[in-house]
């Protein structure tokens, strides 16, 4: 069985490293969610959370965040590795946590065939 733990490593949380995600400019997104996505040399992805006040107050912005945090918890092992993503979640989407890991999945992919692409150049 595959560990499904969520270590402090797979979370990025410095501006610095929010800021050279952004700088990428690789980004993929549908109904439900938003990604951006860099490269990482660490071998394994790790994410970050971008909640607006759009979203709502305290308590639906939390609710959000733990939905992506577990939907990245049961999907981590089917990540394409080596990369760092910030999830921002579509306002009004109303995703359900089945929603949001599917999202995760196929628009990391997406965005994992873009990045080899743009590296092999």
């Amino acid at each position: 069985m595959t560990q499904l733990k969520l270590p402090k490593s797979k979370h990025i949380r410095r501006p610095a490293e929010f800021a050279y995600i952004y700088e990428a400019r690789q980004r993929a997104g549908d109904d439900h969610l938003l990604v951006f996505a860099a490269v990482n040399e660490l071998g394994y992805s790790r994410f970050g959370l971008s909640v607006s006040k759009k979203h709502g107050g305290a308590v639906q912005r939390n609710r959000l965040k733990r939905l992506l945090r577990e939907a990245f918890r049961l999907v981590q092992h089917e990540l394409p590795g080596g990369l760092d993503l910030i999830l921002i979640p579509r306002i009004k989407s109303g995703a359900t946590l089945a929603e949001f890991q599917e999202s995760l999945l196929r628009l990391s992919k997406k965005l994992a065939q873009r990045l080899t692409k743009v590296e092999s150049q």
